[in-house]
């Protein structure tokens, strides 16, 4: 068997019993084999109850979408149950991938991202960081039910029944800087189509940035409310509330434990383990593996253990697999 060929197996695919033919395919449905790196979902902030909530309810759905994977819950901070802690626990199988690390974080994070490399970094066992949750058709659709669930927007997609307190105009907030806000302007693309109203980003550490898109919104419909792009944790409890009256808007709430929110961490822990390169570091493993245990049988029958080939004259030193690696 070829190293393209074993390496093959580590990889996740669409379990037949779930797919769907089309556009109804559901890509966050995984096969796995039982070997499978972990799901380590990092959660920002600490283990305060409400955010413990948040994060079991998510694991608990994601584990419906992930069928062999062992998922473990990792907070950014506090002294318990820490990621740090968590990823100390995981060992790599012949130096293979030990865990994919699934930021529960919609948008880019500068403090929460560092906080992620770092832990990752301080690992013995090497370790994937999975992209962000967004931008992603799931999160416009989340958003869409949280404006709907206080009476901000039809929960229908189309509907020619008006809603007295559906709102005109709808901010999309990102926790972050301008690159969370440029992400969130993909997620208020897609949300403006579903609602047919206008949507501009901001980004929730700035009110500032809310004041001027409710402003904006403002010079053309009357009402205009806020959708935080947010999973819960990201922010201080009230901090949502002052911005909401400061900025006199209404206000959604977060997304919490929504289905989108675990459908896309099974989609991201998938797609890390679905990189190339990691196809490659898989491959590299097993390799590595079968030369040692064929190297021992030797030693044990008496046999002199065969060195390795010295390369070619054009042949590159192969270089050791990084101790994490990024799946774009």
């Amino acid at each position: 068997m070829s190293a393209d060929q074993d390496s093959g197996s580590a990889l996740p695919v669409r379990t037949s019993r779930y797919r769907r033919r089309g556009r109804h395919s559901s890509p966050h449905q995984l096969s796995l084999p039982s070997d499978s790196p972990a799901l380590v979902i990092a959660v920002p902030g600490s283990a305060r109850p409400e955010s413990e909530e948040i994060a079991v309810r998510v694991a608990d759905m994601a584990a419906a979408s992930c069928h062999g994977a062992e998922i473990r819950i990792g907070f950014l901070r506090g002294g318990r149950d820490h990621l740090e802690e968590v990823l100390s626990d995981l060992v790599s199988q012949d130096g293979s991938p030990a865990g994919v690390v699934v930021p529960l974080l919609p948008f880019p994070n500068a403090e929460a991202d560092r906080a992620i490399s770092d832990a990752v970094a301080m690992a013995e066992a090497p370790l994937l960081i999975a992209d962000h949750l967004g931008p992603h058709p799931l999160l416009a659709e989340a958003l869409h039910t949280r404006l709907a669930d206080v009476g901000l927007a039809r929960a229908a997609r189309v509907g020619r029944i008006s809603i007295v307190t559906a709102a005109d105009g709808v901010i999309v907030g990102a926790v972050g800087d301008e690159e969370a806000v440029q992400a969130a302007e993909v997620v208020a693309v897609l949300l403006a189509s579903r609602l047919t109203t206008p949507v501009a980003a901001a980004s929730l550490t700035d009110p500032g940035s809310i004041k001027d898109a409710a402003a904006r919104l403002r010079q053309a419909v009357p009402r205009v409310a806020l959708a935080p792009c947010m999973v819960g944790p990201e922010l201080t409890s009230g901090t949502l509330e002052a911005i909401a009256a400061l900025t006199s808007t209404e206000c959604a709430p977060p997304l919490g434990s929504h289905p989108a929110v675990a459908k896309l961490v099974a989609i991201r822990y998938g797609a890390a383990l679905a990189d190339p390169q990691v196809a490659a570091m898989v491959a590299r493993a097993k390799s590595k593996s079968k030369t040692t245990a064929a190297s021992a049988h030797a030693g044990r029958n008496g046999e002199a253990p065969r060195a390795p080939e010295p390369p070619g004259d054009d042949a590159e030193p192969e270089t050791a697999p990084p101790a994490s690696t990024s799946a774009e």
